[in-house]
C-alpha cells in the first residue's frame, strides 16, 4: 500500500522540483518510504502534527491543503452564515509556518469562506482571542508548539476560541477522510482570492492588551516596586517576544532579553528543544540572570502558550519550577489577591487536568473555590468555561495544566503565556513588596498543605508505529498495580 502511495506522489505533476528530488533520494530507503507513506498524518483531537517533508504522513502543503479542504467542507455544512463569519489564521516562527498559513488561507478563500490572516507571527492566545473578537466560525494555528525544529502542526479552534470540541473534530475528520488523496480534484485552491483574505492588524493587538490588562491583580504594587525587579526573558526564538515584552512594559517592569534567543530562528539553534518545561531551555536566561543578579527568569515556547520559570531558592541559586509548582503559586496568588481585595466570588471555580497536582484542590478548598478536574488537553478547560462562566452560573477564576499552561480570564480559551507572564511578574512584585519572595511562598504552601514531589521524564518514540507503541506503554501503566514509589 505505501509503495503505491509513494509512486503516486513521485509521479504527481503537483509536486515541486524540490519535492520530486526529495522523494527520488528515498528510492532505495524502504524504511523511510514506509514511514512517510505507510499511513496518513493523523488528525487528532488537537489537529495534526508531524515532521516536515514530502509524504502522506508528513507536514507539507499537500497535507495542509487536504486538511483545510475538509475544514472548508465542514464550515460550508454549517451554512452560509458560518461561511460569512469565516476563519481566522495565525502562525508561529517555525520553518514553513507562514507558507502553511497562506496555503490554508488560499484553500478557504477559494471555497468562498471569509478568511482572516495575521500580518505577522502571533501566538496561540492571540489567535484564540481573534476568533472570539471577530466572531469567526473557526480558527487555525500553524504550530508544533514546543516540539523539535523538524516538526510543524495544524491546530483547529472552534467558534468559542477553544481547540475544537471532540464531536466537531469527529465531523471534521470525516470530511477530511472523504478526500481520499492529497491530489484529489475535490481540493480547491489557486483561484483569484483578492479581497477574500483580510489582514488582521494592530487594532486587534491593542484590544487584546486592553483585555488582559484588566486581569492584573497588583497593578499599583507593580508600579511601586517594578523598577526594582530584575527579570530576564527569553522567547526561545518564538512568537512571544512582542506580546510578552509589551505587557511587562505596561506593567512597569523592564525585562532584560536574552538577545541570542530574541529573534525568530526556525532552526532553534541555541536550544536542543524549544520547550520551557526543561531547565536546559532556560540555561542561557539563567546565565544572564546570574550575570546581572536578576530575580527571576521567564521562557515561552514558539507559540507562546507555555511559560517556564526559574527563581532563586534560599541559597540564592536558580531552580526551575515545574508546571505544578508554578501553577499552585499562581493559583494561590490569584485566589489570595481576589480575597484580599474583596473580589473573590462565592461561585468561583478553578479547572485543572486530572494529571495536574492534587495540591490545587487543597488550595481551592481553603479559599472556598470549586475545583474541577478534566481530561488532559486545555480544550476541556475551555469547555468548562463555556459551560459555566459563559452561562453566568459560575465564575471562572483560573485554569492550568502541569505542562506549564495557565489561563486567567475568558478573553481566550487556551493556554496564555502572555497573561501568565504578566501574573507571575506582578506576583514577584507583590512578594517583594511584602519583603518575602516566590520561593519562600512555595515553601509556605508546602508547609500549609503538605509537600508534593513531581518530576517529568520524556521519552522519544520514532517510526511509523510510534503512536501505537506509546499507547501500549500507557496502557501497561494503567494495568500495573503500584505497591510503592521509589524516590
Amino acid at each position: 500500500m505505501y509503495s503505491e502511495r509513494f509512486k503516486e506522489w513521485a509521479e504527481s505533476p503537483k509536486l515541486s522540483r524540490e519535492e520530486k528530488a526529495e522523494l527520488a533520494a528515498l528510492a532505495e530507503n524502504e524504511k523511510e518510504i514506509e514511514y512517510r507513506f505507510g499511513k496518513e498524518l493523523e488528525f487528532g483531537t488537537a489537529g495534526m502534527r508531524g515532521i516536515m517533508g514530502a509524504g502522506t504522513n508528513m507536514m507539507n502543503v499537500h497535507t495542509v491543503r487536504r486538511a483545510t479542504q475538509g475544514l472548508a467542507d465542514y464550515i460550508k455544512s454549517l451554512g452560509l452564515a458560518a461561511m460569512k463569519r469565516g476563519v481566522a489564521i495565525s502562525y508561529d516562527t517555525r520553518k514553513n509556518s507562514r507558507l502553511f498559513a497562506e496555503t490554508a488561507a488560499d484553500v478557504l478563500a477559494t471555497n468562498n469562506i471569509k478568511t482572516y490572516l495575521f500580518k505577522e507571527v502571533h501566538p496561540v492566545p492571540m489567535l484564540s482571542f481573534a476568533v472570539r473578537e471577530l466572531g469567526a466560525a473557526a480558527g487555525v494555528m500553524i504550530t508544533a508548539s514546543h516540539n523539535p525544529k523538524e516538526y510543524n502542526g495544524y491546530k483547529v479552534f472552534g467558534e468559542d476560541g477553544a481547540q475544537m470540541a471532540i464531536e466537531d473534530t469527529e465531523k471534521l475528520v470525516r470530511r477530511i477522510e472523504e478526500i481520499e488523496s492529497c491530489f484529489s480534484g475535490k481540493i480547491k485552491y489557486g483561484a483569484p482570492v483578492k479581497g477574500k483574505i483580510r489582514t488582521i492588524g494592530a487594532s486587534l493587538d491593542r484590544k487584546y492588551y486592553r483585555a488582559i490588562g484588566k486581569l492584573t491583580l497588583s497593578g499599583n504594587i507593580a508600579k511601586k516596586v517594578g523598577k526594582e525587579i530584575k527579570l530576564v526573558y527569553t522567547p526561545l526564538h518564538g512568537s512571544g517576544f512582542v506580546p510578552v515584552t509589551t505587557i511587562l512594559k505596561k506593567l512597569g517592569i523592564r525585562a532584560t532579553i536574552v538577545e541570542e534567543q530574541s529573534q525568530p530562528d526556525p532552526g532553534f539553534t541555541t536550544v536542543n528543544v524549544p520547550n520551557p518545561e526543561f531547565k536546559e531551555s532556560l540555561s542561557m536566561g539563567i546565565r544572564l540572570a546570574d550575570k546581572i543578579r536578576a530575580d527571576v527568569v521567564f521562557g515561552t515556547d514558539p507559540d507562546c502558550d507555555r511559560l517556564g520559570v526559574a527563581v532563586r531558592n534560599g541559597k540564592g541559586e536558580f531552580v526551575a519550577l515545574s508546571g505544578n509548582q508554578a501553577g499552585v503559586l499562581l493559583l494561590d496568588y490569584v485566589l489570595g489577591r481576589l480575597k484580599e481585595t474583596g473580589r473573590l466570588p462565592a461561585n468561583g471555580f478553578v479547572v485543572k487536568s486530572f494529571v495536574t497536582t492534587s495540591m490545587a484542590k487543597a488550595i481551592a478548598d481553603d479559599y472556598g473555590a470549586e475545583l474541577m478536574d478534566v481530561p488532559v488537553g486545555f480544550k476541556f478547560i475551555g469547555e468548562k468555561i463555556k459551560q459555566f462562566d459563559d452561562t453566568g452560573s459560575k465564575k471562572f477564576l483560573f485554569g492550568f495544566e502541569e505542562s506549564c499552561g495557565y489561563l486567567r480570564g475568558t478573553h481566550c480559551r487556551d493556554k496564555d503565556a502572555v497573561v501568565a507572564s504578566m501574573l507571575f511578574a506582578e506576583m514577584v512584585c507583590y512578594y517583594t513588596y511584602k519583603n518575602t519572595g516566590v520561593f519562600q511562598r512555595l515553601k509556605e504552601l508546602y508547609g500549609k498543605y503538605g509537600y508534593c514531589l513531581d518530576k517529568n521524564a520524556s521519552y522519544n518514540f520514532g517510526g511509523v508505529n510510534a503512536m501505537e507503541e506509546m499507547n501500549a506503554v500507557v496502557e501497561k501503566l494503567r494495568r500495573t498495580r503500584l505497591d510503592k514509589i521509589d524516590i
